[in-house]
């Protein structure tokens, strides 16, 4: 029988990142970049105000107050993308609003609230009521970002804040890894698609959405494939017109000691099938078809999504540049008594309460227990050679939420 750590080797030596791509940005959300990202452009590009007000001299200014305020004459008005060049003479001030370029001379802006302006109408005139100091409310060029800087890192993943940069330094494009395009099989004469009707004998297909969901949530790409009876023709078939578009294939079911174990006749002359010494999810395989990585799960639903976070979550993230792929572990105080199988690594469902720093099982160990599964926030991980926890123990826990 083969131990859960070597199993976990087995599954990551398959698993490889695809070559890096370039997308535009608006596509690269959540992916990682593969390139360092080097400013071509400093930001600000240009002086500009920081505040709606009047750009001044600061020495025209340099008494004024609200009981002594001073009075200046408005010679320009300057409003965000204004792209003529001016330049502010002497004893007078430009009206500007913020972001908009400051105009040469000028050495401040004075806040709109700091004056008797209402900005309802170009005045002839304003009130200076405060006396700025040089520099006060304007943003220099180059003072965010220099050109020629790596403002982001290979590695790095893609955030609604990196994306922002990258728009504001005019990048149309990034470079990434892409996401692992992955196709999910399930197998079973009696599925049948939720929202039809079943006959006597027959079950929803729920593994496939979930594997799906899984995917998807570990940054993958689903390539989605009909569900295949327990016809071993009708299994190559399918699998042969979908393989070529993905990078990694999941099947769950048909890999027991069953009669009717559809993926285990049709692939056994290229995957290799084991048992894992875990509970639940013994039943386990992988290898290759046509060169794709193939891994095939459980049918029992708690097996098939146990197994796919414990075999297949971290190499797919860690395929799309993940420096951190695996779930956050911690360790946490056992509410209860628990027991678990000698010589398999059990994963029990768990309610974890992370500020008290305890953990509660959730349900029964059983494998088709799914409702306790959707209401757990966490797995706990007891080891191979543990039969017994009292309440009180210390436990592994990794953590869903």
């Amino acid at each position: 029988m083969r131990s859960v750590s070597e199993h976990q080797s087995v599954v990551a030596g398959l698993i490889a990142a695809r070559p890096s791509v370039t997308v535009p940005v608006t596509e690269a959300l959540g992916l990682v970049l593969a390139a360092d990202v080097v400013a071509p452009l400093s930001l600000p590009g240009f002086d500009n105000s920081a505040m709606d007000g009047y750009a001044v001299l600061a020495d025209d200014v340099a008494g004024a107050s609200a009981e002594h305020p001073v009075r200046l004459p408005v010679a320009a008005d300057i409003p965000a993308g204004r792209t003529d060049p001016l330049t502010l003479a002497p004893g007078t001030v430009h009206r500007i609003m913020t972001g908009a370029p400051l105009p040469s001379g000028a050495t401040a802006v004075v806040p709109v609230e700091a004056t008797d302006g209402d900005f309802t109408a170009i005045p002839d005139t304003v009130e200076i009521r405060i006396a700025p100091r040089p520099g006060q409310h304007v943003r220099r060029a180059g003072e965010d970002v220099t050109a020629g800087t790596t403002v982001l890192t290979a590695g790095q993943p893609v955030t609604p804040a990196a994306l922002g940069l990258a728009a504001a330094l005019g990048l149309g494009e990034l470079t990434v890894v892409p996401r692992p395009r992955v196709l999910v099989m399930s197998t079973g004469t009696e599925l049948v698609a939720p929202g039809t009707p079943l006959l006597p004998g027959q079950i929803y297909e729920s593994n496939a959405v979930m594997l799906a969901a899984a995917v998807r949530d570990a940054g993958g790409e689903v390539v989605a494939a009909p569900m295949t009876g327990d016809d071993v023709t009708a299994f190559h078939d399918t699998l042969a017109r979908y393989a070529g578009q993905a990078d990694l294939i999941i099947t769950t079911g048909g890999v027991s000691a069953g009669a009717y174990e559809v993926v285990k006749d049709a692939l056994a002359a290229t995957v290799e099938f084991v048992k894992v010494a875990m509970q639940p999810g013994m039943p386990q395989g992988a290898g290759r078809v046509g060169g794709t990585p193939i891994v095939t799960l459980p049918g029992n639903p708690v097996s098939a999504l146990v197994s796919f976070e414990v075999f297949l979550r971290s190499p797919l993230r860690a395929a799309m540049g993940a420096t951190q792929p695996q779930r956050p572990r911690r360790a946490a105080v056992l509410t209860e008594d628990l027991t678990s199988p000698r010589g398999k690594r059990q994963f029990r469902r768990g309610v974890l309460d992370a500020d008290a720093g305890t953990v509660t099982s959730y349900g029964p160990p059983a494998s088709h227990h799914l409702r306790w599964l959707a209401s757990a926030n966490c797995l706990l991980e007891i080891g191979e050679d543990i039969t017994e926890l009292p309440a009180g123990s210390t436990v592994a826990v990794w953590d869903l939420s």
